[in-house]
């Protein structure tokens, strides 16, 4: 995590602070349970909850115990040993660090699942109100990068939502998926502990229990997660690209917002560039760099090792705290998009026409032309417009043998741009519902 792409609400899950007080959490809850059933103390359980609840733990002693001890959980133990007291010797009866940690580690992955979700509606607001602002926008269609048919700039935008929403559904799944408590001890076989503790500090923690862990929760729950996350920063950048295209200068179809004494370029001061799009794909790109190593954790030796430890003290964290300032970040940048309905006009038309060629040759076969002579008569008059010798419609208007099939009127009827658009509404309806 660095500052500039980081936002504190979700930076704060993954705080020294709020690791260790989940930690106490997860170890003051499973000593209620024990002491529940008749393994610990009451009073024990009850004097670890009133001398800790409250406390702030010292970080830094944390970490001086640590040097010596080489072992994260026992430096926290002992640190919380100094808190509460002779009653500490209750605390972690029967467990394993795992069942700490992991359980730790997943509740700080749903809590930035929340935050996550929040930014994603954050996100379909944005598409979905301009979207309709421009759902009969025209502008031309792209494919391989060449005009191809007319569509609308909130089809873009649909699509875009229609995306961002299975995003929110990936992701409900994804923290479903993870949602998981494992208090089972060493090597998962409930030796030392009772399952009861376990399904009370799931539910105390708003997790379920793993219905079988070993020493570890099973990597491939977190594997889904961050492999969803990579996939929505693949669709944050996708549309950050969609922009960048668009803000091109031959293009200018649609650009950032400019804000009042922004500057482009420290060299150029007529420079208005698209930086917070290329930002948006640089922050994509390092969110799927974690997509690898959480499939790589999946494969453990045995019961347990520590492989994919380093791996998620920096995944956890770097990649939410990026996909968090990246969504928010594309909810602001849509929300104040400027867009320019001339210019996509003017696009639209630099063709001469040549964007109505399928609708031409359909015309043609209708009309009793074999679809091989039909595309050959459109494509021999679609070819000089390309090289900027006559317009398109004149052309086939002078042509002999277009004229066999078509009048002029019918041949007119073809560059009709509202054909196009005639199904806008249904596939809007099929986006957004009856809205």
């Amino acid at each position: 995590m660095i500052p500039r792409y980081t936002r504190p609400e979700m930076a704060s899950i993954w705080e020294p602070q709020t690791r260790f007080k989940i930690w106490f959490e997860i170890e003051a809850h499973a000593a209620d349970a024990l002491a529940a059933l008749g393994t610990i103390p009451k009073e024990a359980a009850k004097t670890v909850w009133a001398k800790a609840k409250d406390a702030t733990f010292d970080v830094a002693r944390i970490d001086e115990i640590e040097r010596e001890t080489k072992h994260d959980v026992i430096a926290f133990l002992t640190h919380l040993a100094e808190i509460v007291g002779p009653e500490a010797r209750f605390v972690h009866q029967g467990m394993t660090s795992s069942d700490v940690l992991d359980t730790c580690l997943n509740v700080q992955l749903t809590r930035a699942a929340d935050l996550l979700l929040a930014d994603l509606d954050k996100v379909l607001a944005a598409l979905k109100k301009r979207a309709f602002e421009h759902k009969m926008t025209p502008t031309i269609g792209r494919s391989h990068g060449i005009h191809a048919e007319p569509v609308t700039f909130g089809l873009k935008l649909a699509y875009a939502y229609a995306e961002f929403s299975r995003a929110k559904e990936r992701l409900i799944a994804a923290r479903k998926e993870v949602a998981t408590c494992a208090i089972s001890g060493a090597v998962g076989t409930f030796a030392q502990i009772d399952p009861r503790v376990e399904e009370h500090v799931a539910k105390a923690m708003g997790l379920v229990p793993e219905p079988i862990s070993t020493q570890v929760i099973p990597r491939d729950r977190h594997a889904m997660y961050f492999s969803t996350l990579g996939v929505i920063a693949s669709s944050v950048e996708r549309i950050a690209v969609e922009i960048r295209h668009m803000q091109r200068t031959e293009v200018l179809e649609a650009e950032e917002f400019f804000s009042e004494g922004q500057k482009g370029s420290s060299a150029m001061p007529h420079k208005r560039n698209p930086v917070l799009s290329e930002n948006l794909t640089g922050l994509s790109r390092m969110v799927r760099a974690y997509v690898t190593p959480a499939l790589e954790n999946v494969v453990l030796w045995h019961e347990r090792d520590i492989s994919h430890s380093s791996a998620e003290r920096m995944m956890g964290p770097d990649a939410t705290v990026t996909l968090d300032f990246a969504l928010v970040r594309l909810a602001g940048l849509i929300d104040k998009l400027l867009v320019y309905p001339a210019n996509m006009q003017k696009n639209l038309d630099r063709l001469g026409g040549l964007v109505h060629s399928q609708r031409v040759l359909l015309a043609l076969t209708q009309k009793g032309a074999s679809r091989e002579d039909a595309y050959k008569l459109v494509q021999r008059n679609a070819m000089p417009v390309w090289r900027g010798e006559g317009d398109f419609l004149v052309l086939l208007k002078k042509d002999a043998e277009v004229k066999k099939y078509l009048t002029d009127p019918e041949i007119e009827e073809q560059f009709d741009l509202g054909y196009h658009l005639k199904h806008v509404d249904t596939i809007f309806k099929r986006v957004f519902g009856e809205s």
